[in-house]
């Protein structure tokens, strides 16, 4: 019988103060556990991967404000509406970043953010007393991406998580993610948990 791992859990305000001393924590969302870390700190999460930086980091907010002061005014408006329709929720937006120095943490050598609005009310409450986080799902690089806390513990058992425990249920399943086009289309990067309406979609 495997014996079932024991994660260090953490409340709110300790696992902020961890999150502030640079550490990686494991969170909540509405899809799968996320690794998490203040974006300055986004090398831990490649680390505890063994992943390579050219695959990028999604920022995770409390609030439309706290991703959108990172992104360049051109494509704000139409932001401003996906973010309406899909946020928050299982629903990752590529957008053309405005602040160079959070792109060099979470996506070195490129030009766009990732942003998420979880909707999780346990990561909304820690997204609101962090600010916006580094964020990726719970795996080493290649494996396959953990679904439960329990399943986060044993690939890492050294990382703390969010409590109490148990979380809210979440879909088990990666977000959607739609990178912003100039033409005010967005481009399918990858299917997940849901499909959003009222946006012209190009697969």
């Amino acid at each position: 019988m495997t014996e079932k791992p024991t994660a260090l859990l953490l409340d709110r305000p300790l696992l902020v103060s961890r999150l502030n001393s640079g550490d990686a924590v494991i969170i909540p969302t509405d899809t799968l556990p996320g690794l998490a870390v203040i974006p300055e700190r986004a090398e831990r999460i490649w680390a505890l991967k063994r992943r390579p930086a050219d695959k990028p980091l999604i920022l995770m907010g409390a609030t439309v404000e706290s991703l959108f002061e990172h992104v360049a005014c051109d494509c704000r408006e139409e932001a401003i509406v996906a973010a309406a329709l899909c946020w928050p929720g299982p629903v990752t937006l590529v957008l053309p970043a405005r602040d160079k120095a959070m792109v060099r943490h979470l996506n070195p050598g490129g030009t766009t953010l990732g942003c998420r609005i979880p909707g999780c009310l346990q990561a909304q409450d820690l997204l609101a007393a962090s600010g916006p986080l580094a964020t990726s799902s719970a795996n080493r690089s290649g494996a396959p991406a953990a679904r439960t806390a329990e399943e986060a513990a044993r690939e890492f058992p050294n990382v703390p998580q969010l409590g109490p425990q148990p979380w809210l249920p979440s879909s088990g399943q990666a977000s959607t993610v739609l990178a912003w086009q100039d033409s005010g289309v967005w481009q399918l990067l990858r299917r997940g948990a849901v499909m959003p309406e009222g946006l012209r979609i190009r697969e």
